[in-house]
């Protein structure tokens, strides 16, 4: 899988921490990573330990003023190989659906021209919601790839659909759509 790479949007939920092994899991799998940290994402990990993970800076403002001046979000848009978003926190889902675009992520979600793939995280409750659920068959229907939920144990304690996909199958479905748009 040498010389591909991934835009990785961490949402900001608990299963934030795995999107630090999976860019190790990445790494081993030879395909580089860049990051958007959304600001609920920089509640559970730092910019500091993407960086390090990643090698690559960090991405968190859709306004910083040496990223915008040459179009930064169009740039992170289209720049990696395939978007992936793990956590796919219900928030970046509906905006995503919705068309809505006030930050970073959901500004790069918009103008990317590269297949998205989502690893949706949260509560169960949350995850069976209809609006979640209606967000969820747009997102589909437009085209964005999906890998999980899972079923397990929350960080609540409650038990259902609504884990993020463990790294390891999180990047398999990388792999595969990378495979897949070589082909």
């Amino acid at each position: 899988m040498a010389e591909k790479s991934i835009l990785l949007i961490i949402g900001g939920g608990i299963a934030a921490y795995k999107s630090l092994e999976l860019i190790r899991e990445l790494s081993r799998r030879q395909v580089g990573t860049r990051c958007i940290l959304t600001r609920a994402g920089a509640q559970f990990v730092t910019p500091l330990s993407l960086a390090s993970l990643s090698g690559q800076k960090v991405h968190t403002d859709l306004f910083s003023l040496t990223d915008e001046t040459e179009m930064g979000h169009i740039e992170l848009s289209r720049s990696a190989d395939l978007v992936v978003v793990a956590p796919a926190t219900a928030d970046l889902m509906g905006k995503c659906a919705n068309g809505l675009a006030n930050d970073l992520a959901s500004t790069t979600l918009l103008a990317t021209d590269k297949t998205v793939l989502m690893a949706p995280a949260m509560n169960v409750r949350m995850w069976q919601h209809a609006a979640v659920q209606r967000n969820f068959a747009t997102l589909k229907a437009d085209g964005v790839e999906f890998v999980g939920p899972d079923d397990g144990e929350m960080a609540c304690g409650e038990f259902g659909p609504g884990r993020m996909a463990e790294p390891t199958a999180i990047a398999s479905a990388i792999e595969g759509l990378l495979s897949r748009a070589s082909a």
